[in-house]
C-alpha cells in the first residue's frame, strides 16, 4: 500500500470484550507478519496504543456528528491507503477510502429478543449500510458468512471467511503455577467451568438444569459479569446458588488460562456464537470441552469435543456425567483439543486479512 492503513480502534475501549480482544490480537499479528506496514489506529480519548509501532489518533468526542461526519472528513485528508473496521461498521458518511469491515455475528437480527433495546441507529442503519457499502467483508466463520448472505444478500465475491486465532497465553501451564492459582482463587480440585457474560444467548439455563441432575455433582464455577435480560437466569441462580454454584464475576484475561487449566471440563451451551473463542481457548489449554452444536461452534470444536443440541437438557446431563466420570475420555478430549487448537492462529488470521485489504487497494485489472 502507498499509505498507512487507517483502523477503527473503538473496540479497544473495552479490552476484555470480544471485539477488543480481536482488535488487539489481530493488529499485533498484522504487524508481525508485515513489520514494514504502517497502521494508524483511531480510538476513544484515553485509550493507549495496543502495541509498539502503531500511530494513535483520537476519535472525535461527539458521538454522532463526530464519528459519522467529522471523522470521515479527517480520514479523507489523512493520506491513508485503506480503512479497516474490526468492529463491523463504517461512518455513515463513508471513510472515503477502500474499506474492509469484519462482521463477528448477526445474532441481533436472528434473535432481537436476546438483546436490549435502544440500538436502533446501529441495528437498522449503521451496520446494514456498512455491510452494503464496504468494498470487502471479513466473516469470522462460515456461519456468519451464511447469515450475511441470507440476511443482507452479500455474495461470496465480497465475503472472505477468516477464523480468529487463539493467544499464546492459552496453553497447558505448570502444576506449581496452577496450584498457586487454585489457592488464590479458592477453587476445588474438580469443577465444571462456564465462561461468558451472563445473558440469554449464552444459555446458562440449560447448563444449570443439566448440572442439577448430575448423580455426582461437582461445583459449577461461572466466570463472567452480568449482561442484559438476565432476570430469569438470576432467579434460577438464586434457587440453586447455595448448592454448589460459584459466581466469580468478570475475570481478568490473565486469569483465564489458570481457570481453563484447573477446570475438569468446560461447558459451553450457547445458543449462538459468531465464532466461539471460549471453547477454542479451553482446547488450547488442554481442557475437555462439551459445547453446543449451534451456529459457528462446530466449526471451531470439530471432533475435538462433545457437541450437543443447546436445548437438550437430558443430553447435556449425560455428556457432562460421562466427562466427569471417565478419565480416559478426558485424556482423549484433551489430546484432540490441543491438536485442534493449533489450526487457529492469529498469524494465519493476519495473513488472510492483509490479503483482503490488498485486494481492495489493488484490485485485479487496476492500471
Amino acid at each position: 500500500m502507498s499509505g498507512p492503513l487507517a483502523v477503527d480502534g473503538s473496540g479497544l475501549a473495552r479490552p476484555w470484550a470480544g471485539v477488543g480482544t480481536y482488535t488487539r490480537e489481530l493488529l499485533a499479528a498484522m504487524l508481525d507478519v508485515r513489520p514494514e506496514a504502517r497502521l494508524t489506529v483511531y480510538a476513544p480519548f484515553g485509550v493507549g496504543a495496543p502495541l509498539e509501532g502503531v500511530a494513535m489518533e483520537p476519535l472525535p468526542a461527539a458521538r454522532l456528528v463526530g464519528r459519522h461526519l467529522l471523522w470521515p472528513l479527517r480520514l479523507r485528508r489523512s493520506g491513508a491507503a485503506a480503512y479497516f473496521s474490526p468492529t463491523g461498521s463504517l461512518p455513515l458518511l463513508g471513510p472515503g477510502l477502500p474499506a474492509v469491515v469484519t462482521v463477528h455475528d448477526l445474532a441481533i437480527y436472528r434473535h432481537p429478543e436476546w438483546f436490549p433495546g435502544g440500538q436502533w441507529l446501529s441495528v437498522r442503519v449503521t451496520v446494514p449500510r456498512s455491510i452494503r457499502t464496504a468494498d470487502a467483508v471479513v466473516a469470522v466463520s462460515r456461519s456468519t458468512a451464511r447469515d450475511l448472505a441470507e440476511l443482507f444478500g452479500v455474495g461470496s465475491d465480497r465475503v472472505t471467511v477468516v477464523p480468529e486465532g487463539v493467544s499464546s497465553i492459552f496453553r497447558p501451564l505448570p502444576a506449581a503455577e496452577l496450584e498457586a492459582a487454585r489457592r488464590r482463587l479458592e477453587l476445588p480440585e474438580r469443577f465444571l467451568l462456564f465462561v461468558s457474560t451472563i445473558e440469554p444467548r449464552k444459555n446458562l439455563l440449560t447448563l444449570l438444569d443439566a448440572w442439577s441432575r448430575l448423580r455426582s455433582p461437582v461445583e459449577l464455577v461461572v466466570a463472567g459479569g452480568w449482561g442484559w435480560r438476565h432476570e430469569e437466569i438470576r432467579a434460577r441462580l438464586e434457587v440453586v446458588g447455595g448448592r454448589g454454584v460459584r459466581l466469580l464475576g468478570a475475570v481478568r484475561p490473565d486469569q483465564l488460562p489458570h481457570l481453563y487449566n484447573l477446570a475438569t471440563a468446560l461447558a459451553h451451551p450457547a445458543w449462538f456464537e459468531g465464532f466461539g473463542l471460549t471453547p477454542l481457548e479451553a482446547m488450547a489449554c488442554g481442557t475437555p470441552v462439551v459445547a453446543s452444536n449451534a451456529s459457528s461452534i462446530p466449526e471451531v470444536v470439530g471432533e475435538a469435543g462433545i457437541l450437543l443440541d443447546p436445548g437438550d437438557v437430558e443430553g447435556w446431563t449425560t455428556a457432562l456425567g460421562r466427562v466427569l466420570e471417565d478419565e480416559g475420555l478426558r485424556r482423549d478430549l484433551r489430546a484432540r483439543g490441543l491438536e485442534r487448537a493449533t489450526g487457529f492462529t492469529w498469524p494465519l488470521a493476519a495473513e488472510a486479512t492483509w490479503g483482503v485489504i490488498d485486494r481492495v487497494t489493488d484490485p485485479p485489472g487496476r492500471g
